[in-house]
């Protein structure tokens, strides 16, 4: 029953916060647990590396929520066997390696790669 809640939980997360729009994820929002052994069957991590992945991308967009610099709307979170990538734009170089900062500093994270295109001012 314990596993079957964390197993719920995990999903919820990753259908919440992950932004993906693979099959996968958009059936477990759809079909429940038929589905989550399909995203999981599907994916060549364990369990365990999903909900790890789960985590920290979860904990990164709370940082990213509470900081005053970086907009947790203007960046999306892709986490893979630790390694974290981020996509999005900024108007400043100094945010992009702020959010790369947080990023790094969370529990879980190997490696943070950035895919945020710096626009500039507008001004």
């Amino acid at each position: 029953m314990k596993r079957n809640r964390l197993f719920s939980l995990v999903i919820c997360v990753v259908v919440g916060l992950s932004g993906c729009t693979t099959a996968g994820v958009v059936a477990v929002g759809v079909v429940g647990g038929v589905a989550a052994g399909y995203y999981v069957g599907k994916d060549e991590r364990t369990l365990g590396e999903i909900a790890d992945d789960v985590s920290a991308t979860a904990t990164i967009k709370s940082k990213f929520v509470t900081d005053k610099d970086v907009s947790a709307l203007n960046i999306n979170v892709d986490t893979y066997k630790g390694v974290v990538t981020l996509y999005g734009s900024m108007v400043e170089k100094r945010t992009e390696k702020h959010a790369m900062q947080l990023a790094s500093e969370v529990n879980g994270v190997v490696k943070v790669v950035s895919k945020i295109t710096v626009v500039g001012s507008t001004n």
